[in-house]
C-alpha cells in the first residue's frame, strides 16, 4: 500500500494477525521503508546509493546472500513465496525519479508515478499471500493509487517546502490556482476547490479498489482491510477540512481506522 499509509495504517492490521505474517509484512515493509529513507532523507549522493541498494537487492535472485540487513529479512521471504524482483524494482526506480522529477504536468503522468511508487507494495503484500489473480491485482493498484494520492493531498504544504508538487499542473491552470498559493498559511478559494477535488477523486479509485476485500479471505483479507479502511478514514479526514489542507490537518484516527476495517471484514464474512 502507499508509502505513508504503510506505516501509518500498518499497526491496526498487525496487531491482529499472527506472528508468521507479521514478520513476513514486517520483511516487505522495512524493505519499503528503506528504498524510502534513502530517497527522501540519505545524505550523500541519493541516487548511487538506490542504485547500489538495487544492485544488492539483484543477490536475492541470483541465489546469493545480499550485503544489507533489510535485504538478508527479505530474501526468505522472497524464496518460499517465489515473489517477482520487478515490483521490488519498481519502488526503486519511483525514488530515483523523485531525485529528478519534481512536478507533473498531467493526472496520467502522476498515476504513471503511482504506478511504480505504490501500486507494487499492494503487489508484494498479495504475493506473500500467494494471490495472483488479475482482478485482485487490478483492485490492489487502485487501492493503492488511492492511498499514494491521500498521502499527496495530506502533505501538499511539506511537499512544497521540500520542493515538489505532486498536484498535477493542468490542473492548477483549469482551476487557476498558482504554486506560490500552496506557500500560504490558509488555502485560497480556488485552491479548496482544486482540494476538493482531487479528494472526491482518490476517493473514487478508493471506493472501486474496495472490492478487493470481498475477493480475499483469512488473514490476507484482515491485512488489506486495514489498508482500505486506513485510506476511507484519510478521505473522510481530508473531507473535514473543507479543502483547506494547509490550515487544518487531516490525518485519521486509529479508532476510526479499526472501526472501518471492522465493518469491511465482517461486510466481506456476511456476503
Amino acid at each position: 500500500m502507499a508509502r505513508r499509509e504503510q506505516g501509518e495504517n500498518f499497526p491496526v492490521a498487525l496487531r491482529l494477525l499472527p506472528a508468521r505474517h507479521r514478520m513476513v509484512l514486517h520483511a516487505v515493509y522495512g524493505y519499503a521503508r528503506t528504498v524510502d529513507e534513502l530517497g527522501d532523507s540519505r545524505a550523500g549522493d541519493r541516487t548511487a546509493a538506490l542504485r547500489a541498494f538495487a544492485a544488492d537487492l539483484d543477490h536475492i535472485w541470483a541465489g546469493t546472500e545480499p550485503d544489507h540487513p533489510v535485504l538478508r529479512r527479505l530474501r526468505p521471504v522472497v524464496l518460499e513465496h517465489a515473489l517477482a524482483a520487478e515490483p521490488f524494482h519498481q519502488l526503486v526506480r519511483a525514488n530515483l525519479q523523485d531525485q529528478s522529477v519534481s512536478r507533473y504536468q498531467t493526472f496520467a503522468e502522476l498515476q504513471g508515478y503511482c504506478r511504480l511508487s505504490a501500486d507494487p507494495v499492494g503487489r508484494m503484500v498479495l504475493g506473500v499471500f500467494d494471490v495472483h489473480d488479475s482482478e485482485t491485482e487490478r483492485l490492489s493498484d487502485r487501492v493503492c493509487t488511492a492511498l499514494q494520492l491521500l498521502e499527496h493531498w495530506q502533505d501538499v504544504a511539506e511537499d512544497r517546502r521540500a520542493g515538489r508538487i505532486y498536484l498535477p499542473q493542468q490542473d492548477l491552470r483549469t482551476y487557476a490556482v498558482a504554486e506560490a498559493d500552496l506557500d500560504n498559511r490558509e488555502a485560497t478559494p480556488q485552491l479548496r476547490a482544486l482540494m476538493n477535488f482531487e479528494i472526491e477523486r482518490a476517493a473514487g479509485l478508493l471506493e472501486e479498489g474496495a472490492a478487493i476485500v470481498t475477493r480475499l479471505d483469512g488473514w490476507a483479507r484482515v491485512s488489506v482491510a486495514g489498508f482500505v479502511a486506513g485510506g476511507q478514514a484519510t478521505v473522510r479526514a481530508l473531507r473535514r477540512t473543507g479543502g483547506d489542507v494547509l490550515a487544518r490537518s487531516a490525518r485519521p484516527s486509529k479508532l476510526d481506522t479499526a472501526a472501518r476495517a471492522l465493518r469491511l471484514v465482517a461486510g466481506a464474512v456476511a456476503r
